[in-house]
């Protein structure tokens, strides 16, 4: 039986244990830059065997968020310097995922007003900028432009950029964002992919752009470094349904499996409300896909277990309790109660809800001061 709790070899980088930290926008980070806030609050969980960052925009044309860190300014790279050393001091392991939302953005998000961009000018999802009273909300994602061929190239290149600045930064690999509707799944959804050149149409041409990035990333730093998110199904931001997905994915598989990579990540949207990936579509997945696998989408300790002990997944990955619990893989270990997420909190603002959670012992030591205090007043 295997434990969650022991070490493990993620093709070559050794894990403490097997419980992954999931990437979770927090927009937490003022002009965009990582700052010492966020150190801290990577520094707190870095238990965790692995911890994959929030997303990290690779460009300002790949952004659609405000507050996000991202990782194309020598800033940038400086102040996720600060966090990576917070993690590593504590003996964690720290993968930057990198990210290019595609359409889902905002005009007041991009560089002099511009319009978001994507596979077609189909427009879809929701975007955090600036509403036209010059506040920060939720808005519907502006129109995109339609890249040019060789604008797509372009992007692949910035890919590859990004990730020798994640190396620079002290990152001990990356994670390319290719799930939840952004970038990588607009050009594999032919719902919204109506393009004619080497990027759409057949199956083979929609995946095209995602394997490119993962080459010549790889290229870069060394495949054993690069980890790829996938959402199989996922309808997030306007993502249509189309009667290709399954095979899509598994397409995906069987190219990255022959790639030496880090890990492929599942991300099952059934947590946050959107159909659930079959479970039966899980382990067909992994029959087709022999390196490391995650999983991510609302796991429980107790379901975790069941799927790496039946090997149907190698490493689970846990997101919104580890917002709440610094120290979630210490109250799994001990069988501690976990802290309540706040949902709340979740983006944007200060302290509060971010680096002010307790661990369990501090938690302890807390009630047992205030005993003593109600007893010694009594």
């Amino acid at each position: 039986m295997a434990s969650l709790f022991e070490p493990f070899d993620l093709n070559g980088t050794r894990l403490s244990n097997r419980i992954v930290m999931a990437p979770m926008t927090r927009s937490r980070a003022a002009e965009d830059v990582p700052d010492e806030l966020g150190a801290l609050y990577y520094r707190q969980r870095a238990s965790a065997g692995l911890i994959i960052s929030e997303g990290t925009p690779i460009s300002r044309q790949g952004q659609g968020y405000l507050y996000n860190p991202g990782i194309f300014g020598p800033d940038q790279v400086a102040g996720w310097a600060k966090a990576t050393r917070a993690v590593h001091e504590r003996g964690g392991v720290f993968f930057a995922q990198i990210w290019h939302v595609g359409r889902v953005s905002h005009t007041s998000v991009q560089v002099a007003g511009a319009a978001p961009v994507g596979p077609s000018d189909k427009q879809g999802g929701m975007a955090f900028g600036y509403n036209e009273n010059g506040q920060p909300d939720m808005l519907e994602a502006s129109r995109p432009r339609r890249l040019a061929t060789h604008e797509v190239r372009d992007i692949v290149r910035d890919f590859a950029q990004a990730a020798v600045n994640s190396r620079e930064a002290g990152f001990d690999g990356v994670e390319i964002h290719g799930a939840n509707g952004y970038l990588f799944e607009q050009f594999l959804n032919p719902g919204v992919n109506d393009r004619d050149d080497e990027y759409g149409g057949s199956r083979e041409n929609r995946c095209r752009l995602l394997i490119e990035v993962v080459d010549e990333v790889s290229k870069m730093i060394g495949a054993r470094r690069v980890g790829v998110r996938l959402s199989p199904f996922g309808t997030l931001f306007d993502m249509p349904e189309y009667e290709d997905n399954g095979e899509t994915y598994l397409y995906l598989a069987r190219k990255f499996n022959k790639r030496g990579l880090a890990y492929v990540h599942l991300h099952d949207q059934g947590g946050q409300g959107m159909p659930p990936m079959p479970r039966d579509y899980l382990r067909q997945f992994r029959d087709v896909y022999q390196g490391t696998l995650l999983l991510a989408g609302n796991l429980d300790q107790a379901e975790a277990e069941k799927l790496v002990d039946e090997g149907t997944i190698d490493l689970p990955v846990f997101g919104r309790y580890f917002t709440s619990n610094p120290d979630l893989v210490e109250r799994m270990q001990n069988g501690w109660p976990l802290a309540d997420f706040d949902p709340a909190t979740f983006y944007g603002g200060d302290a509060r809800g971010y680096v002010d959670f307790p661990t369990y012992p501090e938690e302890q030591a807390r009630i047992e001061r205030e005993r003593m205090i109600q007893e010694s007043s009594s």
